[in-house]
């Protein structure tokens, strides 16, 4: 399996790499600096031509930053019914040390509809983690499949009740809420003006992120900057 490191190394670039560590300081992996779309094609061809289960369980495989992004693109384009890419999930988790493994991971996944409450019940417990990364895989799994109709009071509830301190959790936290005030923007501004538990950062952040959007007007935006905490 050395092959697939051999081919990861040949599209590195050096210039990438630098800029790629600046971006994400919070891995303590190295880096060979790879564009994402040269992974996510890297991953499709080990699924059809590699053993890449066998691949994946090797404590080899995950020295560079690029190959643990390369497993979590892997296991979200493997076919395989969600109740058998669980286990899969649940061993790549521990391995996030980074926003970005997390965020492409996450919607690597392509949750289908049938699967939604399934999905729902397994993030559920790490959103208590006391793991940074493990509340952050759970929140960002909210703001990417659960922003719909049938979750959005859900949504709410559960982001109010985490707590952990970690920088990556607030920002998902704020990142996540920002996106629900957007598409309902009723339900998330009754909560913000109402009693939340939210911390001055991630409060700030939410209203920050909705201004910044495209997607609501200038009359809420002029509002939503009346509502930050001092």
């Amino acid at each position: 399996m050395d092959k697939i490191r051999d081919e990861l190394i040949k599209l590195s670039d050096v210039e990438y790499r630098k800029f790629n560590e600046k971006l994400c300081p919070d891995t303590n992996r190295k880096m060979l600096g790879i564009r994402i779309p040269q992974i996510r094609k890297l991953a499709m061809r080990i699924v059809k031509e590699y053993d890449w289960e066998e691949w994946i369980k090797k404590e080899s495989s995950n020295e560079y930053f690029e190959e643990v992004i390369l497993q979590g693109i892997v296991i979200g384009v493997a076919k395989m019914e969600f109740e058998k890419k669980i286990p899969y999930i649940m061993d790549f988790i521990p391995k996030i040390d980074s926003w970005a493994i997390n965020d492409t991971f996450v919607p690597s996944l392509k949750i289908k509809d049938k699967d939604m409450e399934k999905v729902w019940k397994f993030i559920l417990p790490y959103t208590k983690s006391k793991k940074e990364f493990e509340v952050r895989f759970a929140v960002i799994m909210m703001l990417d499949y659960f922003i719909i109709e049938d979750y959005i009071d859900k949504v709410i509830e559960i982001l109010d009740k985490i707590n952990n301190d970690g920088y990556y959790v607030k920002m998902g936290v704020a990142w996540c809420l920002a996106e629900a005030g957007i598409k309902f923007n009723d339900k998330l501004m009754k909560y913000i003006e109402g009693e939340n538990n939210l911390d001055k950062f991630t409060y700030n952040k939410t209203l920050q992120k909705m201004i910044e959007s495209r997607r609501i007007t200038d009359l809420q935006k002029n509002y939503l900057r009346k509502l930050k905490r001092k």
